[in-house]
């Protein structure tokens, strides 16, 4: 049972909350029994569960456990109300594939934003997520919990997006950007296999010089007084239409 704020270990966890301790050290914290769950389900490597005392969630020989006070849980955690379950988990490195369907996100920066997109693609059975530049860390706590558990069931990759979409191609996938410049409606494409689809940055939308790569710009017709759509709910109109 660790009590102490200042035991190393709880020092280590804490500097997970971090992107540069979290990129040195190859792993990151989930939180939350579902979380947990999915992670050590997962063929992710799970180093670590941690509990708070009195929380038997999980038991196994295969995976270490920590117990800890309540101080030192509430100490490591990031939500309101903590379930008292959490998992060091080992960063799990994916490269890009040739796939039938992929999203590609451009500087999204919001982390419930980037989180959803993961979910929503991995519920529309898209088979890879590549993020670029100036996005959000994957990582980060907030995007991981609007994941639902998405992150462990398909590979989210960080990349970057100029190198990406000319492989895409090369690759015989055509490359569609949702954006309103020089675009078509959505709907003057069929539903098809082999296709990236990439959203861009929640204000200024994708950069220009990846648009000048893409196959295709398209939008999303607004029949009422709304000036633009969330980010995800756009990718997800997107994402199923084209899912055959």
């Amino acid at each position: 049972m660790i009590t102490s704020l200042t035991n190393q270990k709880v020092k280590e966890w804490k500097k997970l909350q971090k992107r540069k301790y979290r990129e040195r050290e190859g792993l990151f914290l989930v939180e939350g029994n579902h979380l947990v769950e999915e992670a050590i389900k997962s063929h992710w490597t799970v180093e670590e569960v941690i509990l708070r005392e009195g929380i038997t969630f999980y038991q196994s020989e295969e995976v270490p456990v920590t117990y800890v006070n309540e101080k030192v849980f509430n100490e490591i955690a990031e939500t309101q109300t903590p379930q008292g379950t959490a998992a060091v988990v080992k960063i799990n490195p994916h490269k890009y594939e040739p796939v039938s369907y992929s999203l590609l996100i451009d500087a999204v920066q919001d982390p419930g934003n980037l989180g959803t997109l993961i979910r929503t693609a991995d519920a529309a059975g898209y088979e890879q997520v590549i993020v670029g530049k100036g996005s959000v860390d994957v990582f980060n706590e907030k995007v991981i919990r609007a994941t639902q558990g998405s992150i462990f069931h398909l590979p989210v990759i960080q990349d970057n997006l100029e190198h990406v979409i000319p492989s895409l191609r090369v690759d015989g996938v055509s490359v569609y950007a949702a954006t309103l410049e020089d675009s078509i409606s959505y709907k003057q494409l069929d539903p098809s296999s082999n296709i990236a689809l990439m959203v861009g940055n929640e204000g200024n939308g994708i950069q220009s010089s990846l648009l000048e790569e893409v196959d295709q710009n398209i939008n999303i017709p607004i029949y009422g007084r709304a000036e633009s759509l969330n980010v995800a709910i756009a990718a997800a109109v997107l994402m199923y239409h084209f899912k055959v």
